[in-house]
């Protein structure tokens, strides 16, 4: 079976039942197998699957990206899987984007179109083998992409998310949020030896959850913990709903060979600031508010701008802006005595993540996985237990101070 597609078209559904292959039911999928190939004028992606399922494709500019959505997808693929290109792609990448739909984005060196595409049974009658051309276009007939409006009707890309306690908040304990970053089909950065941002953050912010509800003195809520996709607008949306006192957001980061890899180490602290600190700062903050984009969401930011209104809104900023520091600065000093910390610690940047007018927020960066001391460190189960109780300490030192001056002389 094939399909051709035009760049009218909104996208191109296809489906193994159409052409009488096992199709998956209530079973799960698996993903075993995903290839290139082709030339800069003529690529095909090709992704073996062990049963059929129905695949959703199109095409979106700003970055130019070819998004394929499948339902629930168990992706058993090598680590290094999809980060060389080939022909028309310089990379790919995969995973849960949201409850039971998987994802796959390819980014693209410029316009594509979809030429044809088709499910096949593979070689012996085992599993199914899922292909699809690409071929270059020029930018007019590409326009926005195939998948412009439906990028573009958020709420149906993204449905609400639960932070992984719902239950009700508990009387007279601060409810913190702990915000591991990325997940799902978006990795984050990436360590020499394929180890994952995702992966360590949400390992850590599980231990810092599980040592903060062990004194039983907040109400502990995650943005996500399992390896799911989360955007930036539903963390922000989890926080306010919940109400949170404290929120903080895990990153760990990278740097290419040319800004230092190997000798920039440690961990950073990051407040909000609409102008950054510095200048790696400010292309961090660019690199994370882009995740969205990394997971196949196109962003129409505007709605900050209009937010930010009144005196009472600038005065409610300034005050949450004050709590933050006093936050970072509890953060810095509990986690010196553990854990090296980055030559300057505390920055400051517009990261979107951060942009809460109800909560203080930082956005700690634990180290740099392009670094192998730091690597290492990450990795290791024993050190992220040391610099969750440093940051559980620095939630204490923190609230202890709150209390106090809410108490007054």
């Amino acid at each position: 079976m094939s399909l051709r597609g035009t760049a009218a078209a909104v996208a191109m559904l296809i489906h193994a039942l159409f052409c009488g292959l096992p199709a998956a039911a209530d079973q799960t999928a698996a993903a075993t197998h995903a290839a290139l190939s082709g030339d800069k004028h003529r690529t095909s992606f090709r992704l073996d699957l062990s049963v059929g399922v129905p695949a959703e494709i199109y095409t979106l500019a700003n970055p130019y990206r070819v998004i394929v959505d499948l339902p629930d997808v168990e992706f058993r693929l090598p680590e290094s899987t999809g980060q060389q290109g080939s022909g028309l792609v310089s990379a790919f990448r995969y995973g849960q984007f949201a409850e039971r739909k998987a994802r796959v984005v390819l980014d693209t060196a410029g316009p594509v179109r979809i030429e044809k595409a088709g499910m096949t049974a593979a070689p012996g009658g085992k599993g199914i083998v899922f292909t699809f051309d690409m071929v270059t276009t020029d930018p007019a007939s590409f326009g926005v992409g195939t998948g412009a409006g439906k990028a573009a009707a958020n709420s149906e890309e993204q449905p609400p998310v639960k932070a992984t306690d719902e239950t009700p908040r508990s009387a007279g304990k601060p409810v913190i949020m702990i915000d591991p970053g990325h997940g799902g089909i978006d990795g984050g950065a990436i360590s020499p030896s394929n180890l994952l941002e995702k992966e360590i953050v949400l390992a850590a912010g599980k231990e810092v959850a599980r040592q903060l509800v062990a004194t039983g003195r907040y109400d502990v809520r995650m943005t996500r913990d399992s390896d799911v996709f989360v955007s930036l607008d539903q963390r922000l949306g989890l926080s306010a709903k919940h109400g949170v006192d404290l929120f903080i957001s895990l990153h760990a980061d990278s740097l290419p060979e040319q800004e230092g890899a190997q000798v920039v180490r440690g961990a950073t602290v990051y407040t909000l600031s609409e102008r950054a600190s510095d200048e790696r700062s400010r292309r961090m903050a660019e690199k994370e508010n882009a995740s969205d984009l990394v997971a196949g969401i196109n962003v129409v930011d505007g709605a900050d701008d209009d937010a930010v209104k009144g005196i009472l809104f600038d005065l409610m900023k300034r005050e949450t802006a004050n709590f933050s520091a006093d936050f970072s600065n509890a953060l810095v000093r509990k986690l010196r005595p553990v854990k090296v910390l980055a030559r300057t610690p505390q920055r400051a940047a517009a990261f979107k993540v951060l942009k809460q007018t109800h909560a203080p927020s930082v956005l700690v960066e634990l180290g740099y996985l392009s670094n192998t001391e730091d690597e290492k460190l990450l990795n290791t189960p024993a050190w992220r237990k040391k610099v969750a109780a440093a940051i559980t300490a620095a939630v204490d030192a923190y609230f202890t101070k709150r209390t106090a001056g809410a108490a007054g002389p």
